[in-house]
């Protein structure tokens, strides 16, 4: 399998309040692009239509052998049997998560997480976080909630002082994600770059591109 970095490189935060179509038509033309990793966030669905949407989506990214990952929702990550649950300040504690998921012999189960502060950021990995979420690098309107921008100089600072990958997430597009990189990341996570195009797989691409680019770039 590969390594946890790699499969984190072009990461979609699969929101069906921003795809202009179907989700699971979007994420499968997105994974066609190049996406290695998707989150499914979904805040206003009940848990029944949560867990149907789920298990499309999860199918969709076995068939490419992506990550999958559920927002917020250890449970239904759980249920679903995705590959991963992402949480932030306000979910359940990445401790408390990581418990639960070892109870439910879910011992493999990724868990990400999006600290608000250097000290957040230093101490989640001890919790048993996997990989972080750093952001927003450059300001989104995909999250309303996301504050003021942090810019690569925090981006690579939070990401000097973890263990674990950091990917960058907020404004992100193939125009920055080399930047991205460059500063620290593992790889980029994005929103509007693919589910407010018309074409997901074109975009998919071009972030791909931009990504290994830029790690080929370092490594040489």
């Amino acid at each position: 399998m590969p390594s946890l970095p790699s499969r984190l490189a072009v990461y979609l935060v699969a929101d069906p309040e921003q795809a202009r179509a179907d989700l699971p038509l979007v994420v499968h033309r997105a994974l066609e692009g190049g996406c290695t990793a998707v989150q499914l966030r979904a805040k206003h669905l009940s848990d029944r239509a949560l867990f149907a949407l789920a298990v499309r989506v999860r199918e969709a990214c076995a068939a490419h052998k992506a990550l999958f990952v559920v927002n917020d929702r250890l449970d239904i990550a759980l249920a679903s049997n995705a590959g991963g649950v992402h949480l932030g300040v306000d979910d359940l504690p990445v401790a408390e998560a990581w418990r639960v998921a070892q109870q439910a012999g879910r011992s493999d189960l990724i868990i990400g997480y999006s600290p608000e502060t250097d000290e957040q950021a230093v101490t989640a990995a001890g919790a048993g976080a996997d990989y972080l979420g750093v952001g927003p690098v450059f300001g989104t309107a995909s999250k309303p909630d996301a504050g003021d921008a942090i810019g690569l100089s925090t981006l690579s600072r939070r990401a000097a002082a973890t263990t674990v990958p950091v990917i960058g997430i907020g404004g992100i597009e193939p125009e920055n994600a080399g930047a991205v990189i460059e500063a620290g990341a593992a790889g980029v996570a994005v929103v509007g770059a693919i589910l407010r195009t018309n074409d997901p797989a074109a975009a998919a691409q071009a972030l791909s591109y931009a990504v290994m680019g830029a790690h080929r770039g370092l490594q040489g």
